[in-house]
């Protein structure tokens, strides 16, 4: 499977943005997925610039969480923005990597991206709890490269 639109059906791009709407519920974090087909230069790299991109570094409390997949390369990187990397443990993601890592190594690409949106949603709460009057800062929809 390389192709972008060979990865998540219509159904399951729309089960993933309701585990993104669900997550939100409980923390003031911000979660986006982005897919593309493939990448040029380094997954990290490249998930620095597509968060860049998609203005997730322009949320108040820096607490922006981007999902990158490369479907070709087979890759994928979760990224979170400064006030997250500040006040976290180094890993921090490691579980939801994991989690996420198990599913797609079974070609349970929905359900991975959709446990793994949870389980940042849960991790987020911890350090940003949802508070009275926090906005959607993001779209939740995925955005495609």
């Amino acid at each position: 499977m390389s192709k972008v639109e060979d990865f998540l059906t219509a159904d399951e791009e729309l089960s993933i943005i309701d585990a993104i709407r669900e997550a939100e519920k409980n923390t003031s974090g911000e979660i986006r997925v982005h897919i593309e087909r493939d990448t040029e230069v380094d997954a990290f790299d490249r998930a620095m610039e597509v968060f860049h991109l998609l203005k997730m570094d322009n949320t108040k409390l820096q607490n922006g969480v981007l999902i990158y997949v490369a479907v070709a390369a087979r890759t994928f990187v979760i990224y979170g923005d400064k006030g997250i990397n500040d006040v976290v443990p180094e890993n921090f993601w490691d579980s939801t990597k994991n989690v996420m890592q198990s599913h797609f190594k079974a070609n349970r690409f929905k359900q991975g991206l959709i446990d793994g949106i949870l389980k940042a949603g849960e991790q987020l709460q911890t350090h940003f709890p949802w508070l009275h009057g926090d906005k959607n800062e993001l779209p939740d929809e995925i955005s495609k490269g």
